[in-house]
């Protein structure tokens, strides 16, 4: 059953999964939740880093706006070790003073998958 204040864009391998979620607020403004995987799975982690936050850039654009709006950040990668080289990737990619709260962990991921990034980012009223 649809619901009018409520958006979805299906993940394209599995229906019963959203790539992104949009839910309006009453009176104006909502919240945008996407997930996003590097398309290249041969990237080195900055790399595949780089990758999926270009895929979190064009969800955002598409529902326009930008990375300065994301609340939260929910980071997964298959080793902790790598989160300097992380870092330095975010760190390049969002604004000073723009930054969401960040969760940072690590976790089996399907083969070739080193990365996976799931954020919320407010929308206008």
């Amino acid at each position: 059953m649809p619901h009018p204040d409520i958006a979805r864009v299906p993940n394209k391998t599995l229906p019963s999964k959203s790539a992104v979620s949009i839910y309006r607020f009453p009176g104006g403004g909502g919240l945008l939740n996407a997930v996003a995987t590097s398309p290249d799975k041969s990237l080195d982690l900055p790399g595949q880093t780089a990758a999926t936050l270009e895929v979190l850039d064009a969800h955002l654009k598409k529902a326009g706006i930008d990375r300065t709006r994301i609340l939260r950040a929910d980071v997964v990668v298959t080793d902790h070790d790598q989160k300097p080289a992380f870092d330095r990737v975010w760190a390049s990619w969002m604004p000073d003073g723009e930054g969401p709260v960040r969760s940072f962990v690590q976790s089996v991921m399907p083969e070739g998958d080193l990365i996976e990034i799931l954020i919320t980012a407010a929308l206008p009223a």
